[in-house]
């Protein structure tokens, strides 16, 4: 028999942090956790932070306000929210007012359970619930006044031993399954440098700047940019649609030929990841990447598009310019040295390649829709748990779902 629906306050005391202030932020001391901490610190209990605070501030906070207690809840408040953590024995950290909200244990309850049910759907449906849409930020009083369907505590604990137990499994599946996925991507990738390593008779080595002009994109301001297509203007392309595929399509004022790109052209980025190689969108290209056009009618341009795929050239690319802003330049691109065999040669090599490439994307999906199974098997698991569905045991439950 469960107590029914109770207010998350009337079981935790909801808060957040006191205000730290910038000036305060130290290179050692006490960590202090924003958001991106925070969801970092389930997977390995700790994180490699970048920010601290003080002996003597964290000594003052505790004095006066409190610092996070074993049992304690933190959880993202801003942006990506939800993402929640159980503080335990041994934890010492502060954390970031506003972007952490904090739930003191104040009562006998399972603060494993609750963490668990922060997770669930119950608790995101009560969120979203009068929003129209998915909410980016949770407030204190938001958090108070979800209503939890709270067990007896024997009950609770239950819960927690089912659900670990079945996400014990789900996390193994998922570690196998990614590590699957890793696999297919770097056996294309050795067969791509195998391609290029063995080099036959005939083959020719030039620099990248005699057989190919480069261009630099269009700097166009957010205020010229439009999410409708209109009379004379024309696609924005950005890095986003290259790494993202977003659905975000921009558009603006059409300037001409200088700054077009058509499907059939290599794009490559200049800087935020120098050297990925782009194709396959037609529009006006932003000032962060490089148009390629091929001068040497010697070179295919299929093939020199995957030469400059493989890895050791992703990685020189990827490292020139700076430490703190790597990025590319005309006479980085141009030194580099392209090698090449006759016409028809190159040909033959870009549908060998092509074959591995449907081959490791035909894996890629699969691996991926059973990485998608997993997480909507998770989500199940947790809405049944919280419903009082809850019947089988987890490794029957596992097995039915293929794990």
């Amino acid at each position: 028999m469960t107590r029914g629906n109770v207010a998350l306050g009337e079981l935790f005391h909801v808060g957040s942090s006191k205000r730290v202030l910038k000036s305060q932020w130290k290179n050692e001391g006490v960590p202090f956790y924003r958001g991106r901490e925070i969801t970092r610190l389930p997977t390995n209990g700790c994180v490699n932070n970048e920010l601290f605070i003080s002996e003597s501030d964290y000594a003052e906070y505790a004095a006066k306000h409190g610092v996070p207690y074993p049992g304690d809840i933190v959880i993202t408040a801003i942006g990506t929210i939800g993402n929640s953590y159980v503080v335990r024995e041994g934890d010492r950290f502060y954390f970031k007012d506003a972007s952490v909200l904090w739930l003191k244990k104040g009562t006998a309850v399972s603060s494993e359970f609750i963490n668990l049910w922060l997770k669930s759907p119950q608790f995101f449906d009560q969120l979203d619930k009068g929003n129209g849409a998915t909410v980016d930020t949770l407030t204190i009083n938001k958090l108070k006044s979800v209503l939890v369907d709270l067990p007896p505590l024997p009950e609770q604990k239950h819960i927690v031993a089912i659900l670990d137990e079945a996400f014990a499994g789900i996390a193994t599946a998922v570690a196998n399954t990614e590590k699957n996925l890793a696999n297919a991507r770097e056996l294309f990738e050795s067969h791509l440098n195998a391609v290029f390593t063995q080099k036959g008779d005939g083959w020719v080595e030039k620099k990248f700047g005699e057989i190919a002009g480069f261009s630099q994109g269009k700097q166009v301001g957010l205020q010229e940019q439009t999410k409708a297509p209109m009379a004379g203007y024309a696609r924005f392309v950005r890095i986003v649609d290259y790494t993202q595929r977003t659905d975000d399509i921009r558009y603006v004022p059409d300037p001409g030929d200088k700054y077009h790109v058509t499907t059939d052209d290599i794009v490559m980025v200049r800087y935020g990841s120098p050297g990925l190689i782009g194709r396959g969108i037609a529009g006006v290209i932003a000032n962060n990447l490089f148009k390629i056009a091929i001068i040497d009618r010697s070179v295919y341009e299929d093939y020199l598009s995957l030469f400059l795929m493989q890895k050791p050239i992703q990685q020189y690319l990827s490292t020139r310019g700076s430490v703190t802003m790597p990025a590319l330049n005309f006479s980085h691109v141009r030194e580099l040295v392209i090698k090449f065999p006759e016409i028809s040669e190159q040909k033959k090599i870009v549908l060998l390649v092509d074959r591995y490439r449907i081959e490791t994307q035909r894996l890629e999906s699969i691996y991926q829709q059973k990485l998608d199974s997993l997480a909507e098997l998770k989500q199940s698991i947790l809405q049944k748990a919280f419903s009082g569905e809850l019947t089988k045991a987890p490794d029957r439950a596992l097995a039915e779902a293929g794990v």
